[in-house]
């Protein structure tokens, strides 16, 4: 399947076919994707990167004349392809985009990327963008499909309200009192559901998404504390909308965590876990397993585990009766708690091997209690 052109260097707009130069970059505001727009004095090419590598990517402009078809020695050297006459709104080329007036928009998820030339929509290059399976981003200069773009006219019934929505929801990320509004919200519902809180603790580490994790100490009915972040169904939670059967049930969660060990010790598995799903672009769903990424030694939970596992429902396994979380919704969408259960590495090989209904069969058949202890 012919591509676009991958890499660049910084440069200015004096450039010449095949020397390209960078006209805007853009970090994600979660830190896992990146946008390149690079203009090569033929075209201009917009770009999604991982920590490693091209992702996502799309078709702008021509600058040139366009041929009637695509060039096949030019994309198999390398090169963003000149986009052939039918596919283009401006067959004789159009001039070269004005850096001045570029703005990346990001999605909520921080997978996928709009790009704003003035105050019109110029391409979108949404997460389930994937040039390896010919699935290019969005441009509004394509006409049809082709391997390089596709059309945005075409798909605005549902890009544009899209971009409205990531417009919309950083904007009030940006407002006086957004955070400490959302906290009052939730901090509520587990007064309401766990009782008095206690200690507080930020995991945000300075990085968005804004996190925390409050703690209910034990009461006179539930004879362990519970930990739970705070913050992370503030955003939608990347790629879920490939997975998921109903994303909008599925976007949004929180992490909880029964246990009797210092809370202090215990809470630090979150500042791993509350921030992963927008630092590695992936989504928390119940029964997924994660692994620790440092020596095992360092795992806040202990007992010679390396991984966690994700439960909606713990109750399927030993121990005292599981607090009830939901009622809870943020941006329209319902919030679902996922209680954190410390697994070793070979379990979580049993799980990706069987999946995780027979590990937690497994799991019980042992009497593993669904509260974390010493």
């Amino acid at each position: 399947m012919p591509t676009l052109r991958r890499g660049g260097r910084e440069g200015n707009l004096a450039a010449r076919p095949g020397r390209p130069e960078i006209l805007l970059t853009s970090e994600s505001p979660y830190g896992g994707r990146r946008l390149v727009v690079e203009y090569d004095g033929s075209t201009t090419a917009a770009y999604v990167y991982d920590q490693t590598a091209v992702v996502g990517a799309v078709w702008l402009a021509n600058h040139q004349p366009a041929p009637a078809a695509a060039d096949p020695a030019q994309v198999e050297a390398g090169q963003a392809p000149v986009m052939p006459a039918g596919h283009t709104k401006h067959p004789g080329g159009r001039p070269p985009l004005d850096p001045q007036i570029l703005r990346p928009l990001w999605f909520e998820e921080g997978d996928g990327v709009a790009l704003v030339e003035g105050g019109r929509l110029l391409a979108v290059i949404p997460g389930w963008s994937d040039m390896s399976r010919g699935m290019p981003g969005y441009s509004s200069e394509c006409i049809g499909q082709t391997p390089f773009a596709w059309s945005l006219d075409e798909a605005m019934e549902g890009l544009g309200p899209r971009a409205d929505r990531a417009t919309a929801f950083w904007r009030w990320r940006a407002s006086e009192g957004a955070w400490a509004g959302f906290q009052k919200a939730a901090l509520g519902h587990l007064l309401g559901r766990l009782g008095p809180g206690a200690r507080y603790w930020d995991v945000s580490g300075g990085r968005q998404p804004a996190a925390g994790v409050s703690e209910r100490p034990p009461t006179r009915s539930r004879p362990f504390t519970v930990l739970s972040t705070l913050g992370m169904s503030c955003q939608r939670m990347p790629v879920v909308e490939q997975f998921a059967e109903d994303p909008a049930a599925s976007g949004r969660i929180e992490l909880a965590l029964a246990t009797t060990l210092p809370s202090p010790e215990a809470a630090r598995i979150f500042l791993w876990l509350a921030h992963y799903p927008w630092r590695a672009v992936t989504w928390f769903g119940p029964g997924h397993s994660i692994r620790w990424y440092h020596e095992p030694a360092t795992f806040p939970l202990g007992g010679g585990n390396t991984a966690v596992l994700l439960l909606d429902d713990p109750a399927q396994l030993p121990g005292p009766e599981v607090p009830d979380l939901s009622g809870f919704s943020f941006g329209g969408d319902p919030v679902r708690w996922l209680w954190v259960l410390p697994i070793s590495e070979r379990e979580r090989l049993f799980a990706k091997e069987r999946g995780s209904a027979s590990l937690v069969t497994h799991l019980a058949a042992q009497r593993r209690n669904w509260v974390v202890t010493a």
